[in-house]
């Protein structure tokens, strides 16, 4: 084992002299500096140095991994017959008339897609490092995983390909920074993929953790189905991340093979077990969920739009003796704003949208601040809008209403066949990198290593 308590202890001085350089050890700013086509010398030393730090942090939890590397698979199976009997009750609680669990109504949902977006963009990226070591066995496990995160270079299959195109067909492509803690994951991941060599047990650890299947998964992907959304990108990992020959199964015997070889079993464990700890910091799935308010969201869209339309307006309309414009020289009065819209009958709560002047201003077509809105925005303004009024029928899921749409293709790049030929597979390494593998070089260097990659271990 490479890592060791040693190395994350000398390596804090480093840690430290980033620490007075303002924002260079902040999770968003490591994210920004590795989730690109290629890292810098700066960036890749800055990413070490904060993996370092979130693995000081993370040695602190408490671990409920088995000391015993034998053990993973009797604890594997445990914990996925206790999610399969929590999902089972919580599908009987629904059938029984229960609300959702999770999402109140689609604005949430969506607010849940764009915030969970940083470590969805950068999926399987923790294993990179391990796509080098393709001549030794004990890898194969992480290899292969890797491939299937990266759909094996087919775009419809790229988790990072569908995860944008899933955002793009919500709206929600574009949004705010978000908090520092909805970054940590992503930098972590991203920390693992440029330093994974140096890491090798933690990278066994953190896989063995992120590949166990949560029930947050499984009743995500139900209640976005009923919101009309496509589950598609979860329901994919609730397949593949299965307990029986999945990647949870993989994670755990990749680990169990590499503490058999290793030469210090025990020290590689405790590198493994910091790695799995990684798994709990930042922005957690319920976290993320909980945090979500209505009314705050729409007066955070309505402040962020304030700067750029505080000069567009005539001074001819008043509401509550402000002009438009006035009223968006204070982004922070968007709550008195809304409410003097309302008693102005600018806004009508808990009746259609369509009954509100100010829906009508940015939704119509030849609505005067039509397009100023983007869909995730608009559905939250709907949603307060119309809170509390329900005209009883039902949200189509998003399944019926797909089999209503005949035909209906991919939104996907195209990426064209390639002669597989005598490939060399560490001249692909560069492009399957997590910044660059989803574009159309990257998704065609995916399928060259792959097929030749397999063809290997046929062999």
């Amino acid at each position: 084992m490479r890592s060791t308590v040693e190395e994350m202890q000398a390596a804090r001085s480093a840690a430290q002299a980033y620490r007075h350089q303002p924002g260079s050890l902040q999770a968003a700013h490591v994210y920004a500096q590795l989730f690109v086509a290629t890292p810098d010398e700066a960036a890749l030393a800055m990413g070490r140095d904060y993996l370092v730090q979130q693995m000081q942090e993370a040695q602190e939890l408490p671990c409920d991994l088995p000391q015993e590397p034998a053990a993973l698979a009797s604890w594997m199976e445990a914990r996925a017959a206790e999610v399969g009997v929590a999902y089972e009750s919580y599908l009987k609680e629904r059938q029984q008339g229960a609300p959702r669990r999770y999402f109140s109504g689609r604005a949430h949902a969506l607010n849940f897609l764009r915030c969970v977006g940083p470590t969805k963009m950068v999926d399987g990226a923790w294993l990179y490092s391990a796509i080098r070591r393709w001549r030794d066995p004990l890898f194969r496990p992480l290899i292969l995983t890797y491939l299937e995160e990266l759909g094996d270079g087919d775009a419809a299959m790229n988790h990072v390909t569908l995860y944008r195109s899933l955002l793009a067909a919500n709206g929600c492509e574009h949004g705010p920074a978000l908090s520092e803690e909805h970054y940590v994951q992503g930098a972590i991941q991203l920390g693992l993929a440029h330093h994974g060599a140096e890491f090798e047990a933690e990278v066994f650890g953190f896989n063995l953790g992120y590949e166990q299947l949560p029930l947050h998964l499984l009743i995500t992907a139900y209640e976005l189905n009923e919101l009309g959304i496509d589950p598609y990108y979860f329901t994919l990992h609730v397949t593949i991340d299965n307990a029986a020959s999945g990647h949870a199964r993989k994670a755990a015997e990749a680990v169990a093979q590499a503490a058999a070889q290793a030469a210090d079993p025990q020290a590689f464990m405790q590198g493994v077990r910091r790695g799995y700890l990684l798994n709990e910091l930042g922005a957690s799935t319920l976290g993320v969920i909980g945090s979500f308010v209505l009314q705050d969201e729409v007066v955070r869209v309505l402040a962020e739009k304030a700067p750029f339309g505080r000069m567009m307006h005539s001074d001819y309309c008043r509401i509550g003796g402000k002009t438009v414009n006035q009223w968006l020289e204070q982004p922070d009065g968007m709550a008195s704003f809304l409410a003097e819209m309302e008693k102005a009958k600018w806004i009508t709560r808990g009746k259609p949208a369509e009954e509100s002047r100010f829906w009508r201003l940015i939704d119509a077509a030849g609505g005067q601040m039509f397009g100023v809105f983007e869909g995730y925005e608009k559905q939250v303004i709907r949603e307060w809008i119309e809170d509390g009024w329900n005209d009883g029928r039902r949200q189509p899921s998003f399944r019926a209403l797909a089999r209503g749409r005949e035909n209906a293709a991919a939104e996907a790049p195209a990426v064209p066949a390639v002669a597989l030929g005598e490939v060399d597979l560490d001249a692909l390494v560069a492009e399957l990198a997590p910044g660059r593998h989803h574009f159309v070089p990257g998704l065609e260097a995916t399928r060259r290593y792959s097929e030749r990659y397999r063809r290997a271990c046929v062999a």
